[in-house]
């Protein structure tokens, strides 16, 4: 993304010399609807970014402007609240820093973006992160990116409303040049696994459009907590194979098929992290298309 033209347009709109700050957008390699349940994901980061250009303020407001939607808006940092739709992400990214104990001051935000909205590659995280480093910068306080990661998931689950899980923006913090990341997203360990030498990924964009805030993805996740309840087991990650078929008479069926998932799920992640570390891209391959069954 050719980003010269952004210094000259944010001392146009702002009046002051901006720093800017970027996080990438994601795939998701393998372990879908793992992560909110205490399992395993490996997730990649991708060249793609969101890139936001801050300058310090003497307040307590944040100046937004965004150049992907055309639109701004501002806050004050002393009153968390709701804002409407792409506004939480950021607002609420500010909130939750500070709800996690985060020094912040105002400042002025020029915000854009190549990571394709709605694609399944994750151009909220990539706004949550970028807007945290920048925001993190313009107070001089400290960026650890697993508390930024842990904040940034607080954003999407208190301030919009989205209960999804860290993987996201854990790896739109720590992901690495041409490796996948496992995450346990329990003890928040992880692994950067390169990828082999000659193999490339192809992400194709389907051009159908997801929304997280539609309620889908809370049901899921309703389903999956539900079925860990209904088994007397703290979240999926602690059930088996066997407990899972034990429980598919009193699971409504759906239920079942979820936690069925989430269970083998777990175990194809694993089995992926031992395919690339002996670089063999077959077996990783059919643990993918095992996965999407």
């Amino acid at each position: 993304m050719n980003l010269s033209y952004l210094p000259a347009e944010f001392r146009r709109r702002f009046q002051a010399r901006p720093r800017v700050f970027c996080a990438p957008g994601r795939v998701n390699l393998i372990g879908e609807h793992t992560d909110y349940n205490d399992g395993f994901v490996m997730p990649a980061a991708i060249d793609f970014a969101t890139y936001v250009a801050v300058s310090p303020r003497e307040d307590t407001c944040v100046s937004v402007y965004s150049k992907t939607v055309g639109e701004g808006f501002e806050f004050d940092l002393t009153q968390p609240g709701r804002h409407g739709g792409w506004r939480d992400y950021v607002a609420g990214t500010a909130y939750a820093l500070q709800d996690r104990g985060m020094k912040l001051r105002g400042a002025n935000l020029y915000i854009d973006s190549d990571v394709p909205l709605g694609a399944g590659v994750s151009s909220s995280a990539a706004l949550e992160v970028a807007t945290a480093r920048a925001l993190l910068a313009a107070a001089q306080t400290l960026y650890d990116p697993i508390e930024v990661a842990l904040a940034c998931q607080r954003a999407e689950n208190e301030y919009v409303g989205v209960r999804s899980g860290i993987m996201d923006q854990f790896v739109s913090c720590l992901g690495q040049l041409n490796h996948a990341l496992l995450i346990d997203c329990r003890t928040l360990d992880y692994e950067a696994l390169p990828i082999p030498v000659g193999v490339g990924m192809i992400v194709c964009n389907t051009m159908v459009r997801h929304e997280l805030n539609g309620g889908e993805y809370n049901e899921r996740r309703a389903d999956c907590e539900e079925g860990a309840r209904t088994m007397g087991v703290k979240a999926l990650r602690d059930a088996t194979i066997e407990l899972v078929d034990r429980c598919s008479r009193i699971l409504p069926d759906r239920v079942y098929r979820r936690c069925r998932h989430v269970v083998t799920e777990n175990g194809r992640v694993l089995a992926a992290a031992d395919a690339l570390r002996e670089e063999n891209c077959k077996r990783f391959g059919e643990l993918m298309y095992r996965s999407h069954r």
